[in-house]
């Protein structure tokens, strides 16, 4: 059982215990002294307990988890719950209303003054207040519209037992209408309370999303770097929960793991916000206005699930040059491989249009290959070989981080080196491209290089 649970049905259950003592004590008192006013707040105070029997099994049921038949959990039988309990402070209110049009109609006075009638009213209101302010602050703590129709009810009951004792009041003065007067006034109050709190409670049975609740979701979550859009929003409260759709859109060109961590952050912006939000978010992939030719080539060639480098556009006085490399299996035969480039490029040229011009150059895709490390004697003798062509005349300084394996296809080493930081990338990559070269002259049965350059510290 969570926190929340746990505090509601406590709340519950003492204003259940007090609510039930009250009635008691109101019978016993009302029956004693002939008195109708206490007999009447003791009907009242009955209804309250039936009311608070009602919010215990509601708050109990509606904290069980979702099951196979209840997707969205049993929150809403606090709303149910709350209809209810709405409909009994309507029914005490019309109960209110006869029994002082009756007595203004035709003088009934039957109210005796005690000092046993005077005290359990006074200890009634203390109760009420009591019970009100607690159920009160739990319920906007929980959010359970369950404790709130029971805080009504004792508020409710707290005004009402003050106007019995006012009557009370009256009828010592020498006042017998005064009592049925202040009824009347306090049953209106208690109907227009009911009248809210049935409203509320109906918006939340048809799905009435919590004013403003969409415009500050949609708010937050645009507010997070790389979304685009918040398409829509939908919100529907159920108990303490708030169930969120959310549908975004982001950049096509965002990778997969990219969008997931995207959503992710919303979902905490959102909730750190409305901590009671259970988010459903779904993100949709769009063109945005900066996306690069380069960039809307890589989506066209990731949707096809092709693997794409050395992309190189080029703008031909206002015709579009583009190229690449296509990576294809080893073993598929040219036949087929010329089908995919050309499905690729005739792609490129719908989203740019039937004048682009498209070259594709067809490589395999590397294998996977099984390797061990070389012995230490040709491993040294590599090393000493790199270290004395990575001088800095060639710009780059420093290899460390080298590695060399033998596979099938020959050797492969890796090595990583260092450049002045203010170096421009390309000029960076064509010294790599001289450093290799140079390493192959030397070094005979290299399957490949990998070099990686890192700035100086």
């Amino acid at each position: 059982m969570t926190m929340h649970a746990h505090e509601k049905r406590e709340v519950a259950l003492v204003s259940m215990a007090a609510s039930g003592v009250l009635t008691l004590a109101k019978f016993v008192v009302g029956l004693m002294t002939g008195s109708l006013a206490i007999l009447s707040e003791a009907l009242h105070s009955f209804l309250d307990f039936a009311a608070t029997v009602l919010t215990w099994f509601a708050v109990g049921l509606s904290d069980k988890p979702a099951d196979d038949t209840h997707h969205y959990g049993h929150g809403k039988v606090e709303s149910v719950t709350a209809l209810i309990a709405t409909g009994l402070l309507f029914v005490t209110s019309a109960w209110v209303i006869q029994e002082a049009a009756k007595r203004l109609i035709w003088h009934e006075e039957g109210v005796l003054v005690t000092p046993w009638s005077v005290g359990v009213v006074i200890v009634s209101i203390l109760v009420d207040f009591w019970r009100a302010r607690a159920l009160s602050k739990a319920a906007q703590a929980t959010k359970s519209h369950a404790l709130e129709a029971d805080a009504l009810h004792f508020s409710s009951d707290m005004w009402s037992s003050g106007v019995v004792l006012v009557g009370l009041g009256l009828v010592w003065l020498g006042f017998p209408r005064g009592d049925a007067v202040a009824a009347l006034f306090v049953a209106v109050l208690v109907a227009l309370a009911g009248w809210r709190l049935g409203k509320s409670t109906i918006d939340v049975l048809m799905d009435a999303a919590p004013q403003g609740a969409a415009d500050e979701i949609t708010a937050l979550a645009e507010g997070v770097e790389g979304v685009v859009s918040v398409e829509s929003v939908r919100v529907r409260p159920a108990g303490s929960t708030l169930f969120v759709d959310l549908l975004l859109m982001v950049p096509r060109a965002l990778p997969l793991d990219q969008v997931a961590l995207l959503k992710a952050q919303v979902a905490a912006t959102v909730m750190a916000q409305k901590p009671e939000a259970q988010m459903r978010i779904t993100a949709n992939p769009v063109a945005i206005d900066n996306e690069s030719v380069r960039e809307r080539v890589l989506v066209i060639a990731v949707n096809r699930r092709l693997a794409v480098h050395h992309v190189t556009v080029q703008n031909l006085s206002g015709r579009l040059s583009i190229s690449f490399d296509l990576e294809v299996d080893r073993l598929m035969p040219l036949g087929q491989a010329h089908e995919v480039a050309s499905d690729l490029e005739n792609a490129i040229q719908r989203e740019f249009g039937a004048e682009t011009e498209v070259e594709t150059h067809i490589e395999p895709l590397a294998e996977d290959a099984e390797g061990h490390d070389v012995d230490a004697a040709t491993r040294a003798a590599v090393v000493r070989t790199i270290e004395r062509l990575a001088d800095p005349s060639c710009g780059l300084t420093d290899p460390h981080n080298i590695r060399l394996r033998r596979t099938g296809r020959g050797l492969i080493l890796t090595l990583h080196c260092r450049a002045d930081p203010a170096t421009p990338v390309q000029v960076v990559h064509d010294r790599v491209d001289a450093l290799e070269r140079r390493i192959r002259a030397e070094v005979h049965d290299l399957a490949r290089i990998i070099t990686h350059a890192e700035p100086i510290r």
